[in-house]
């Protein structure tokens, strides 16, 4: 047989452990801290790149494949430097020492017939 005041001090002991838990999970989170940061946004001007002395290697036994574009390329300090010779066309990666790039376009084969452009890309 249960007693009327068994329930209640289930109950009342429920309420102290929630009680007690909640109370710690708060003591917990508080000491946790955040640095300060900043946030927000700005704008600068973007310097391009200078490429200069372009010159295209035509291939010796067909004349009409261009096999590599050769350029200087100020400032100097760039990591990667790709060119592409037809819009919407394949992207050829290039080699930079020291400001002088040679790009192989090769791979697919780049043709003087279908080159209209030279478009660079270059970052640091």
């Amino acid at each position: 047989m249960r007693y009327p005041g068994r329930r209640q001090k289930r109950f009342a002991l429920a309420a102290i452990l929630a009680g007690i838990v909640a109370s710690s999970a708060y003591a917990f989170t508080a000491t946790n801290t955040v640095p300060a940061s900043n946030a927000g946004s700005g704008s600068t001007a973007i310097s391009g790149y200078t490429a200069t002395n372009v010159s295209y290697g035509l291939n010796a036994s067909n004349p009409q494949n261009i096999d590599t574009v050769t350029f200087t390329i100020s400032p100097t300090t760039t990591a990667t430097v790709k060119v592409q010779l037809v819009a919407a066309g394949s992207w050829y990666s290039c080699t930079n020492t020291a400001g002088s790039v040679s790009c192989a376009t090769t791979s697919p084969q780049a043709t003087a017939a279908t080159a209209t452009q030279l478009t660079v890309v270059a970052s640091q």
